[in-house]
């Protein structure tokens, strides 16, 4: 992989090139930029090795539009899978702050940059993503919401800082994959503000659109109202999608542990909600079945006290009907006092009558409420069943974490336990070693001595030869 730095030899830029060139648009175009797996890889293009074909030349400006399209579609397949898992990982709603989803924002900048025509202002010329964002509401009706709500942002004053607060609202709404897909397909809008060889305008613009569906799963929130949207620089922090590989092997493990522990802690946390709500529930079915068991007993009673007013009611009807015969073939004279009790009985039976229609609408009364209550006791079981069958499901998984827990903190256990026995063979093979070079050297000294004693032995040997002679 080549170095990210430039050559020493280049002479280094002011501060006003920096922050111009920050401005702009980096696609890299002297790197090429192709995955590993899930890691970033740069390689200079004077490393390539090319077809012979000498056509198209690297100086061709269609071979370079070529190859950052392939850059920046390979840059947000790496942005949006890092942004996936580290937001699933993470487990809860994302805010601004977050490094991946800047990093995002940032990618996705730098796709809508790319290829866009040079608008000539009074200021200068102007290139802005805003003009094509501003077409989604008429090809689809659901955008006109955030780009009116973008247009109330008293905060934003660029069409550079408007197009950053459109982007952020449709992920909040999660339908940035269906605008992009809706802008996508109307290529003859489009070339108003891209020019042909534009990432929009080409394959790889539909491919990063489909990448964008992956993103419904993410949960996020912006607050724009103090966010400075104009100012902000948007270059690639390529740092982090570069691999380390001495990190990476031993953190794998340690990720997967923290990450079971956060599920069962998680799990654990949910099934004590749930066993607060079963409880909870319980007491209302209790409650219930208690006001059921007593607006049954006050049904009978009033069933009671009807039948008690009908039977009263049959009595006044028979003692009305025979006081009726009875004036008629009774004297005269009688007829007054047997009229007032003609009247004082009909009253009385107006009452009974009125008191009845009273206990009847209180009963229907009572009868709606026992429905109200023996649906909401239907309703509640089927809450209570639902919920049990989701506790015994969480239970389920939480079993499966506990293996895999076991599982992981014996291969573990087994890897420490190689780890010492190689340790343990490291130390005698250093002790064997360490016995044979203190051997070594013995003999070394042993040898040095029979050297010095056949030196000895040889210059006795030599005066002694003349003493023969």
């Amino acid at each position: 992989m080549s170095a990210l730095t430039p050559p020493t030899d280049m002479p280094t830029p002011t501060t006003d090139k920096i922050t111009q060139a920050a401005m702009e648009t980096i696609y890299l175009c002297k790197f090429r930029v192709s995955m590993d797996g899930e890691w970033l890889c740069l390689r200079e293009l004077d490393d390539i090795s090319l077809t012979p074909d000498p056509e198209p030349t690297q100086e061709d400006p269609n071979y370079l539009m070529a190859n950052e399209r392939m850059n920046l579609m390979n840059m947000a397949k790496l942005s949006i899978k890092g942004l996936i898992e580290s937001a699933l990982n993470l487990g809860r709603t994302l805010d601004s702050d977050y490094a991946p989803l800047q990093q995002f924002f940032v990618v996705m900048e730098h796709c809508l940059k790319h290829g866009l025509k040079a608008k000539k202002t009074f200021l200068g010329q102007n290139k802005s993503f805003w003009g094509p964002l501003e077409l989604v509401e008429k090809l689809v009706p659901e955008a006109a919401e955030i780009t009116a709500s973008v247009k109330d942002l008293p905060g934003l004053k660029t069409p550079v800082g408007r197009g950053r607060a459109w982007l952020r609202l449709a992920l909040m709404q999660k339908k940035l994959s269906e605008y992009m897909k809706a802008l996508i397909n109307r290529k003859e809008l489009l070339s108003e503000f891209y020019e042909p060889n534009a990432l929009m305008m080409e394959e790889e613009g539909a491919i990063i659109a489909g990448l964008l569906v992956g993103l419904n799963v993410i949960d996020a929130n912006f607050c724009m109202k103090g966010e400075d949207l104009d100012s902000q620089v948007g270059v690639i922090d390529f740092s982090m999608y570069l691999k380390d590989g001495n990190s990476s092997k031993g953190s794998e493990g340690d990720g997967q542990i923290t990450a079971i522990l956060d599920q069962k802690n998680y799990v654990e946390e949910l099934n004590r909600h749930l066993n607060a709500t079963v409880n909870n529930l319980q007491a209302k079915v209790d409650a219930l079945e208690k006001s059921n068991t007593k607006l049954t007993e006050e049904l009978a009673v009033a069933n009671n006290r009807i039948i008690t007013l009908q039977e009263e009611m049959e009595r006044v009807k028979e003692e009305s009907s025979h006081i009726l015969e009875s004036n008629r073939k009774g004297p005269k004279q009688d007829k007054t006092s047997e009229g007032q009790a003609l009247s004082d009985a009909r009253k009385h039976l107006k009452e009974e009558t009125q008191l009845r229609l009273d206990v009847e609408k209180e009963l229907e009364m009572q009868i709606g409420m026992r429905q109200e209550m023996e649906m909401a006791m239907k309703m509640l079981e089927k809450d209570v069943c639902e919920k049990q069958d989701a506790l015994v499901s969480l239970r389920q998984q939480l079993d499966d974490l506990r293996a895999l827990k076991h599982e992981l903190a014996f291969k573990l256990q087994s890897s420490d336990l190689g780890v010492k026995q190689k340790s343990e063979l490291n130390s005698r093979l250093e002790e064997k070693t360490n016995q044979m070079a203190a051997t070594i050297k013995q003999l070394e000294q042993s040898e040095k001595d029979l050297v010095k004693q056949a030196k000895t032995l040889n210059s006795a040997a030599n005066k002694l030869i003349p003493k023969h002679h």
